[in-house]
């Protein structure tokens, strides 16, 4: 009982002297001694993989400049009104142009909030091919099969949101007035005030983008997989196509 008893502390003592980088390098050793994982785990581990990276896109593009603050996909004035917005500028009116462009993207952060349902929605429908050719398949397999499955969807949860979110922040009156101001200017095209159809696009577009990012980070960055199961499932698909 006493030699017990003294077994013990030496324990607890060496555990405590373990570094974290000896106790992480056999945490590793045991996920790659795992061998080649099931078809169960391939499954369940991409469909981790996938709700992590869309649900970071959702709440990313849904916080405050979400799209105002990224370049990539900010919303700008549509292409047929980008000589309209010239024009205005020209004028004096920056402001009001200004007030356009901010509000368009305030729609498409709100939009975003309704995105991550939808994804989920579309993962848990995804059968045994779907994932093999995903995890396989080329660097923006998943974006692309979320384009293919969500697109409609988004497009119909989106719009209202959006259409609302305009009204909100005085987009549909800003832009109204922009289109307006510029269809008073003589001998010019005139142009279309209707702004949703627009928006609703652009924050689709921009929702890819920002997945498509995501998926290479998983894909490329052994720092993504934070799970153990990550780590077996993209080690597998590392190995394939290696």
């Amino acid at each position: 009982m006493k030699t017990k008893l003294l077994i013990i502390p030496a324990l607890i003592a060496f555990i405590t002297l373990s570094s974290c980088d000896t106790l992480n390098q056999v945490a590793n050793a045991t996920v790659q001694n795992q061998g080649t994982p099931t078809s169960l785990e391939i499954g369940n581990g991409l469909k981790q993989a996938l709700e992590i990276g869309t649900g970071k896109s959702s709440d990313h593009l849904s916080a405050l400049n979400g799209f105002f603050g990224n370049a990539a996909i900010k919303i700008l004035f549509p292409p047929e009104a980008q000589k309209a917005e010239k024009t205005l500028r020209s004028l004096g009116l920056n402001s009001l142009c200004d007030n356009v462009i901010l509000s368009l993207n305030r729609a498409a952060e709100d939009a975003a909030k309704q995105a991550k349902p939808i994804f989920v929605d579309a993962i848990k429908q995804m059968t045994l091919q779907d994932v093999t050719n995903i995890l396989l398949g080329s660097q923006d397999a998943a974006t692309q099969y979320f384009k293919r499955t969500t697109t409609a969807k988004l497009s119909l949860q989106f719009k209202p949101v959006i259409q609302g979110s305009l009204n909100k922040v005085n987009a549909t009156k800003y832009y109204t007035d922009a289109a307006q101001a510029y269809n008073k200017v003589p001998f010019v095209s005139k142009i279309n005030p209707d702004i949703s159809d627009y928006v609703t696009q652009k924050a689709i577009e921009g929702l890819f983008v920002e997945i498509a990012k995501e998926e290479l980070n998983i894909r490329q960055n052994l720092g993504a997989r934070t799970t153990p199961l990550l780590q077996k499932v993209f080690g597998f698909a590392d190995k394939k196509k290696g």
